[in-house]
């Protein structure tokens, strides 16, 4: 075991390293199951140390051998105090591989001189707001050798499958390897993974990562003090933490009593977060990691339960049907009428209805038959669009006009029969526009002057025999320091 923990109660779960052998790490599932079986999950984060044997680039690792572009690197700029930041990340132009290398070992970017690892966490928390690093992140590929068939990121098999298999949709970085070359102090900042999914991370080649980890019974505690100390955040969604740029030192964690793990990733070397784990931490230098998202059964309750981020479209959002209706039959019905009636598995005091599904809406598509037919959802045929990480789209083959196209937001198995047509179920996320061709609107609007207008109507309807004043004379919604409206272009949409 090789952690730090921040705090000093001893029941506080501490991260484990497993050294498997060969035979025992040749099945990933069966693995990710025995290492649970010890305990391994309450930390939120285990290391594992692959066998000799498993060698998943025999070709190595020289830069001049690996032709790669980064489409769009990001430039990381921290700002903040006392522990406290926040992260914002610009794009920048694209670059080869070799070009970030050596960007990375620049005088500019280099690693400073450090004594250990202790003192290069200093000099990182020290400096985390000066000299902005660039970061090559989510990148689509895998720098493991097609024919790996052991513990293949690209390729782990595991019931996440099911969103492409049954969906047809295929989610970069979430179902399919991502690559990313980190340079000294790029970081990735407090969160858990997409659906509170699993994790893997292999650290291909380079210098080490330092990884924090929260037990995810303490979960909880951690969304409570960034809630406290970005209130504004939190007024504009309460699953800010999803947005990925929240950096919060260990010294506040000990401050407010919240216990963490410290350890560090080297080379050649595997971690694995687990369901609510959340985790942040930072690059010692130039490397190269490969990871994705993976799921077990034992996660299906965590991903019912997970907080959605509603406020950007580029996040990552999956339908749990396909999972409940396989694993959970009994709860099946109950789920979907909003009756499913449970708790988180970090917090087995509060009973609650799992939210039922609203992500996910089918389009049922018209289409002819010679004879009378059984609407089936594994006869649908669909195509996988490529789009940005988080909105992928499984659409239909058929072209329809809006007339022909009926949408449904229920979500039980039916049969149709029909003489000459029969109705075609193919799931597919439900896109909310706002058609504005008939308003002589702009694409978007902007909220402000929404509400504005509806408290005006308001106003005009309520039930009074005098006109009344407006005693708001510097308009419906007022900026002050005290009281600030944030206003943003958004689009309002009666179904959320």
């Amino acid at each position: 075991m090789s952690s730090k923990s921040g705090d000093s109660i001893k029941k506080i779960p501490r991260i484990l390293t497993f050294r498997p052998s060969y035979d025992e790490f040749k099945n990933f599932s069966s693995y990710i199951d025995y290492i649970e079986s010890r305990g391994a999950h309450r930390a939120g984060l285990a290391k594992i140390i692959p066998p000799p044997e498993w060698r998943p680039r025999k070709g190595g690792y020289d830069i001049d051998h690996i032709n790669m572009t980064i489409p769009a690197p990001i430039s990381q700029v921290v700002s903040g105090k006392q522990g406290e930041y926040q992260q914002i990340n610009v794009l920048k132009r694209s670059m080869t591989l070799r070009q970030f290398k050596e960007l990375a070992e620049s005088e500019r970017y280099q690693t400073p001189k450090h004594f250990d690892y202790d003192d290069l966490e200093r000099k990182y928390w020290k400096n985390v707001t000066y000299i902005a690093p660039l970061y090559a992140a989510d990148i689509k590929g895998s720098l493991s050798d097609d024919d790996l068939k052991v513990w293949n990121i690209d390729r782990l098999e595991t019931i996440l499958d099911y969103v492409n298999k049954d969906y047809g949709i295929e989610i970069d970085g979430v179902n399919t390897a991502y690559l990313y070359f980190g340079m000294w102090k790029s970081s990735f900042a407090w969160h858990t993974e997409d659906m509170d999914l699993y994790s893997i991370n292999y650290l291909h080649f380079g210098a080490p990562k330092t990884w924090y980890a929260i037990p995810p019974a303490y979960g909880r505690n951690l969304e409570k003090l960034a809630n406290r100390i970005f209130y504004e955040n939190y007024q504009n969604c309460n699953s800010h933490l999803r947005h990925k740029m929240t950096l919060i030192s260990p010294q506040v964690l000990k401050q407010y009593k919240i216990p963490y793990n410290r350890i560090t990733q080297e080379a050649g070397e595997i971690m694995i977060t687990f369901p609510y784990g959340y985790h942040a931490g930072f690059n010692h230098g130039f490397n190269g990691a490969e990871s994705t998202n993976f799921a077990s059964k034992r996660w299906i309750e965590y991903g019912k339960r997970a907080s959605i981020c509603h406020c950007r479209k580029d996040m990552v959002k999956i339908s749990m049907e396909t999972f409940v209706k396989r694993f959970q039959p009994d709860r099946y019905e109950s789920w979907l009428n909003g009756v499913d009636y449970g708790c988180h598995p970090e917090e087995p005091d509060k009973i609650y209805a799992a939210p039922p599904p609203t992500i996910n809406k089918y389009t049922y598509l018209k289409r002819k038959s010679s004879e009378s037919s059984e609407l089936s959802q594994n006869s649908c045929c669909k195509k996988t669009h490529p789009q940005k990480r988080g909105c992928s789209l499984a659409l239909g083959e058929d072209s329809l006009t809006p007339n022909e196209e009926l949408q449904s937001n229920v979500f039980i198995s039916c049969s149709l029969t029909a003489k000459h047509l029969f109705l075609k179920k193919v799931p597919t996320l439900k896109l909310h526009k706002l058609d504005t061709s008939e308003l002589g609107l702009q694409k978007q609007m902007d909220f402000s002057n929404v509400i504005a207008e509806q408290l005006q109507q308001i106003w005009k309807d309520l039930p009074c025999p005098n006109p009344g004043e407006n005693l708001l004379t510097d308009g419906i919604i007022k900026n002050t320091k005290r009281m600030r409206f944030q206003t943003k272009t958004i689009i309002l949409d009666d179904d959320d």
